[in-house]
């Protein structure tokens, strides 16, 4: 049986929003959630952590700028444990390190429009879908080591 786009989107609506401004994450929850997701918070890597180990999401939209954690390193982390979860990099900075950006998926200024962020949310979910996980991450990180 062949899915369509508008099932594989109803199946994979279950996101993880993780930043440390509870005002911001209260305002990206109500306008996902009019997109048609699911959204779940998180102020800060250990609530993060905690919810992908309960619940995983099918993309997290990951705040640069977080308070007491390194983006990079929860990046990190997300990937080693879900490598198949697709990150979206959210930042109001224009230029990013060179090693963050091949730990995610996406990388979006937080000015864009929630439709155009739902259209790279949907293509990041999509495309995992659709292309089998090649396990290039976990050689860069076996690599790293």
């Amino acid at each position: 049986m062949k899915t369509n786009a508008i099932e594989v989107e109803m199946l994979s609506s279950h996101l993880l929003c993780i930043d440390d401004r509870p005002e911001l994450l209260k305002l990206r929850k109500g306008s996902l959630e009019q997109q048609g997701y699911e959204v779940e918070t998180a102020t800060n890597a250990i609530t993060a952590i905690k919810a992908m180990a309960k619940h995983p999401a099918a993309a997290v939209l990951l705040d640069y700028k977080l308070e007491g954690v390194d983006a990079q390193a929860l990046a990190y982390l997300i990937k080693q444990r879900h490598p198949h979860v697709p990150i979206v990099l959210l930042s109001a900075y224009s230029e990013m390190p060179e090693s963050l950006l091949w730990l995610v998926d996406e990388y979006v200024m937080k000015s864009e429009p929630v439709d155009k962020l739902a259209e790279i949310i949907n293509k990041v979910i999509s495309a995992q879908k659709i292309r089998p996980y090649s396990g290039e991450l976990q050689k860069r990180i076996a690599g790293a080591a």
